[in-house]
């Protein structure tokens, strides 16, 4: 489980990397019609299966399939994979859409959502020490990673009480020591993320009192491609569809072959097969194209992405130089568009996903 707890830094200090740590110099990937190409994955549950496709030549047999190749890199440190994509060292990553929208779009990489493959439905939560209650985390100091996700989800339970940032006080910690610290005596309210939570929630006294489910479908778990490399090679767009969904397939299955598959997902994981069972559990996959096209295609995305832009604007992680949450454009399946229309930089792609959902593959 040690190796999960580094596997979770999918979630922190992301945003500190758009407001210092990478600028808008990063250098562009060639758009421009080629046959060999990069992902990068980190390991996390909704991550998995794109080691394992790897690992079993499915990403290869769709390759091959369009005559190119794809080269899938795992990336031990999470943040860092999202910066070598914003540099130009890989066509495609997986990240959260809010740190799709932070980092690499914010620095004005223009980043196409590919595939989503699922979202938190559990995994994320709010934990206080004694009490059911959500509001009466009024006056408390709340550990978490400041400017994650963990800091999103804060904010969002907030404010289905009616309460803000200034009825609490945020305690920076990290997710290393999260669950040490909640066995403190005074502290009595922290944020966190599986497998942390899972451990945490075992303890005495210990109550969930908001998590990711009730903000279903808000923190997202994507593969992003540089959108410009995807319209000069669409054929690489479809390959990755094809081989996600021919691994979906397998993956979800009630079979010895699926079961095998989660067990290989979960040791690679740094678990076993009832550990990668249990965070899929908290996890809602879109193992059918169909879910994901309706997911897409729905209202959810935009109306979680003005949540998050608008978060991401109050905290300063849209860059020094934006003067308003409309800095960065988001573009959503039906072409509509949230914030400045000639700045677009993120846009979720129904597209291949469909191809996958009609069989035109």
């Amino acid at each position: 489980m040690q190796s999960l707890k580094h596997a979770f830094q999918r979630y922190t200090l992301a945003f500190l990397v758009s407001v210092g740590l990478l600028t808008a110099s990063a250098a562009p990937v060639q758009a421009q019609e080629r046959d060999s190409f990069r992902i990068a994955w980190s390991i996390y549950v909704g991550w998995m299966p794109w080691g394992y496709g790897a690992a079993e030549g499915i990403v290869q047999k769709w390759a091959d399939k369009y005559g190119i190749e794809i080269e899938v890199v795992q990336i031990n440190d999470y943040i860092e994979s999202i910066n070598l994509y914003t540099a130009g060292s890989f066509d495609g990553v997986t990240a959260t859409n809010m740190d799709a929208l932070t980092i690499p779009a914010a620095s004005g990489v223009d980043t196409t959502a590919l595939i989503v493959g699922d979202f938190s439905d559990g995994n994320d939560g709010v934990v206080l020490k004694g009490t059911d209650n959500l509001e009466d985390i009024a006056g408390k100091r709340v550990h978490l990673v400041e400017l994650s996700v963990s800091h999103y989800l804060l904010a969002r339970a907030l404010e289905s009480v009616g309460m803000t940032e200034r009825d609490i006080r945020v305690v920076n910690t990290s997710d290393a020591d999260i669950v040490a610290a909640f066995t403190s005596s005074d502290v009595e309210a922290i944020v966190t993320w599986n497998p942390q939570l899972g451990e945490v929630r075992r303890m005495p006294e210990a109550e969930v009192v908001f998590d990711s489910s009730q903000i279903p479908g808000e923190i997202m778990d994507l593969l992003v491609v540089n959108s410009d490399v995807l319209e000069a090679n669409p054929d690489f767009g479809k390959a990755l569809a094809g081989a996600w969904y021919e691994i979906m397939s397998i993956m979800s299955g009630d079979d010895e072959a699926g079961e095998a598959a989660r067990a290989d997902m979960g040791e690679a994981a740094g678990t076993d097969l009832a550990g990668y069972e249990a965070q899929l559990a908290s996890t809602t996959m879109f193992y059918d194209p169909a879910e994901a096209v309706d997911f897409v295609e729905s209202e959810l995305p935009a109306e979680t992405m003005e949540n998050v832009r608008q978060f991401a604007f109050e905290h300063g992680l849209l860059g020094e130089n934006a003067p308003s949450p409309d800095f960065v454009g988001i573009q959503f399946a039906d072409g509509s568009v949230l914030g400045s229309e000639g700045n677009v930089r993120f846009r979720f792609n129904a597209d291949y996903m469909r191809m996958a959902r009609d069989g035109e593959l």
